[in-house]
């Protein structure tokens, strides 16, 4: 049974990285030379390597990787994508925010299996010997910078217009 869990809890999150990579992309293109396009393109980077991680830890425990979860996740962005335009066309302000929103959930939801793949090691030798700890801390880190990115996107997005007295 502990096979199956871990298959498809490992699986959830290949699918997840999926997504995120996607909407990452996506912002890429949006924000062509600007300094969130750079931002963009160095955390698809550093998702893109833990992604490889994750699948070289599915590959180590004989874990085969789902199509049919990659595929769902893959149209799920493409739906994402689609929603974000008829929310703002213009890709401005609301773009980033939910953007950055979403790319951090993803990255937080993987600090998250790190976390829990450290705890299942203790009591399995099997998933002993990766550095659980160093992929929660990039992670973190990940999702930090996130954090600047996208609440500078909401001071943009969510700032009502100050209201003249007298009206």
């Amino acid at each position: 049974m502990g096979e199956h869990y871990l298959a498809t809890y490992l699986n959830d999150h290949l699918a997840g990285s999926t997504a995120g990579l996607e909407l990452l992309e996506h912002l890429f293109q949006v924000e062509a030379g600007t300094p969130v396009a750079h931002f963009a393109a160095g955390l698809h980077a550093e998702i893109a390597a833990d992604r490889r991680e994750l699948e070289a830890l599915m590959t180590r425990w004989g874990v085969p990787m789902s199509r049919p979860r990659r595929a769902a996740a893959w149209l799920a962005e493409k739906l994402t994508a689609l929603k974000l335009r008829l929310d703002d066309p213009a890709a401005g302000p609301l773009h980033l925010l939910e953007v950055c929103e979403g790319v951090s959930v993803g990255v937080e939801g993987k600090r998250l299996l790190w976390r829990a793949l450290a705890a299942a090691a203790e009591g399995s030798p099997a998933l002993a010997g990766t550095d659980y700890q160093r992929l929660e801390q990039r992670a973190e880190e990940q999702r930090q910078a996130l954090e600047t990115v996208r609440l500078e996107a909401a001071r943009r997005a969510l700032r009502l217009a100050p209201s003249r007295s007298g009206e």
